[in-house]
């Protein structure tokens, strides 16, 4: 947040803050190298939906396999987020976000050569690593490359912007690249991209002033990090197997232990990856809470809802990919309308009707049928959804951010994206669980069914298995309108107004 002063002070290096470089003749390239890897990481968590259909079809993935290929991403984006950052403060910025971008891009290489799903998996794991490398530095360098005031506030305007854009133009992407070439192409596509951006890091400036001391909280990440995975596969095989299930109950507990371990460390060590101090502030705490939630329903609705367009209606992915600028022009509409009311109104003023919204948008999903059509149902209810969910954003990360110290603030909104990621990851795993579960319940092992019926030409199978699955996709989104429901209840109840800096009396 721009800071207000009452006169000009002489310059003093402050050793938390960094030390731009002024732009010159190379700032336009730098702003587009660091936008174009923020398009690039963001962009990933939607492109690889579309192509979801047609990579269960060609490698006979599974269908928690399949929701595994989303999850992998996230959770390893998510929960080295922070730790990413940190390597980019300790070891050079532009020197990490370069190693993050080539991890990205060798990890893009091995999904779109992968033969089977646990490459796949894997490839999908490394592009996260690369991702929680890359964001946060490419994030850091724009207060390196640009100094505070116009420059530094246009920049950080198309990083955000990227950030709306990635998601739209990954759902188009993929459709297009999965309908007219195949589904690989959606991996591939990341190598020119990479491969450019990291020709155009020679025109970003690094001061050696960046570089911080301390260490990378390496047990942190690996706790972290190991606790959430085993606690998204405790929920995932607890849903196919049993919750009695020894494999199941013995990923659940080691789940609880590693996380209960990193809080411990987290609140002992010197350097933590995840400062608890951040979390006192009632109203902070509760954007990240809100956030958790919105990140939850979010990424299960892209999943379900490709699914439902590609199986049940039978969309191809070109068509799928345009089916969602619905939801995609109402998520627009109400961040540009929420960067603008930020200034007027309190953060749970505008993101609790959002949410409420939202949740309303779901719970016109859960009324979808198998032949629900697209202008009257489809449409409006991804536009209410994605109006609801675009409110939130903005008005959260100003919740996030408010208050704290200089030198915490660029942790601060990370946290607030890393609530998002691994929201949608747990969200993911329950919403999976819940879908095949009310599906089974319908006609056993519904999705098997639903496959085997489509290679035989079984049509009455069918449409009996593709009533199962709808019936299954429709409790789930009802489930996400509960989910954004709680996420209303914490924005009303925690999040309060943020704190207005003192005015500054002039000297007399």
């Amino acid at each position: 947040m721009a800071r207000a002063t009452a006169r000009p002070a002489p310059h003093r290096e402050n050793p938390h803050m960094s030390s731009p470089t002024p732009p010159g003749r190379h700032a336009g390239r730098a702003l587009l190298v660091i936008a174009a890897a923020q398009l690039m990481v963001v962009l990933d968590g939607t492109i690889t939906n579309i192509a979801l259909p047609s990579i269960q079809s060609d490698l006979g993935v599974s269908a928690s396999g399949l929701a595994w290929i989303v999850n992998s991403y996230a959770l390893a984006f998510g929960g080295l987020l922070l730790l990413g950052g940190r390597a980019g403060d300790l070891f050079g910025r532009r020197r990490m976000f370069r190693a993050g971008i080539v991890v990205f891009t060798l990890a893009s290489l091995l999904g779109g050569l992968a033969s089977g799903e646990e490459v796949l998996i894997a490839s999908r794991v490394l592009q996260g690593v690369g991702a929680a490398i890359a964001a946060p530095t490419a994030l850091s360098l724009i207060a390196t490359n640009f100094p505070e005031g116009a420059p530094r506030n246009k920049a950080m305007g198309v990083y955000a912007a990227m950030a709306g854009l990635g998601s739209t133009v990954g759902l188009l992407l993929g459709g297009v690249l999965t309908d007219y070439l195949d589904w690989r192409w959606v991996f591939f596509v990341n190598i020119p991209i990479g491969v450019a951006i990291l020709a155009g890091t020679r025109v970003l400036a690094e001061a050696e002033a960046d570089r911080r001391s301390g260490r990378l909280d390496v047990p942190g990440a690996i706790t972290g990090t190991g606790g959430l995975i085993a606690l998204v596969y405790a929920i995932t095989r607890g849903g196919e197997h049993s919750w009695t299930d020894s494999l199941t109950l013995g990923s659940l507990a080691a789940a609880l232990v590693l996380l209960a371990l990193f809080l411990v460390l987290q609140a002992r060590i010197a350097h933590p990856m995840m400062p608890l101090h951040l979390f006192r502030d009632r109203s902070r705490s509760g954007a990240y809470a809100t956030m958790l939630f919105m990140g939850s329903g979010m990424f299960a609705t892209f999943y379900f809802l490709t699914l439902y367009m590609q199986q049940i209606l039978g969309y191809s992915p070109v068509r799928t990919g345009f089916a969602y600028l619905a939801f995609s022009i109402g998520m627009a509409l109400a961040a540009a309308a929420g960067s603008k009311l930020v200034a007027r109104f309190s953060p749970r003023r505008i993101a609790g009707p959002g949410l409420l919204l939202a949740a309303l948008g779901m719970l016109w999903f859960s009324t979808l049928d198998t032949g629900s059509p697209y202008a009257t149902q489809l449409a409006p209810a991804m536009f209410l959804t994605g109006l609801g969910l675009g409110s939130g954003f903005v008005p959260m990360t100003l919740a996030a951010v408010s208050g704290v110290r200089p030198q915490d603030t660029g942790i601060a909104s990370a946290l607030l994206n890393t609530a998002q990621q691994v929201g949608g990851a747990l969200g993911l795993a329950v919403l999976t669980t819940v879908s095949a579960t009310a599906a089974d319940d319908r006609l056993g092992d519904a999705a098997g069914t639903f496959y085997r019926a489509a290679a035989e030409g079984d049509p009455a199978l069918l449409g009996q298995a593709a009533e199962a699955l709808t019936h299954g996709y429709t409790t789930a989104f009802a489930v996400a309108a509960a989910l954004f429901a709680a996420g209303l209840i914490v924005t009303v109840t925690a999040v309060r107004p943020p704190r207005r800096p003192a005015v500054p009396q002039p000297v007399k």
